[in-house]
């Protein structure tokens, strides 16, 4: 499994062409995706840290990050609900 810093390095290059942005708050970002990882150990894939997911990924999909969410949220208040990402 990848470390925290090549996850944010592997995300960044993705999500930033498609206009998503991590918060400028590094140590937060860094934390998010600790958890990402976590919940990708116990689940097998990246459920939001900022919900609960239930351990089966059809019921989950809406919350795979980037989740379903992010876009609207970023769009309406300038983050996602769990601020990794920003506009």
């Amino acid at each position: 499994m990848m470390n925290v810093e090549q996850l944010y390095e592997q995300l960044k290059k993705v999500q930033e062409p498609k206009g998503y942005f991590f918060n400028t708050d590094k140590a937060l970002v860094l934390d998010l995706l600790q958890a990402l990882q976590t919940n990708k150990e116990r689940y097998g894939y990246m459920a939001c840290p900022c919900r609960l997911a239930s351990g089966d990924r059809d019921n989950d999909k809406d919350i795979l990050c980037p989740c379903d969410y992010r876009a609207p949220d970023v769009e309406e208040f300038g983050s996602c609900y769990c601020s990794l990402y920003v506009s």
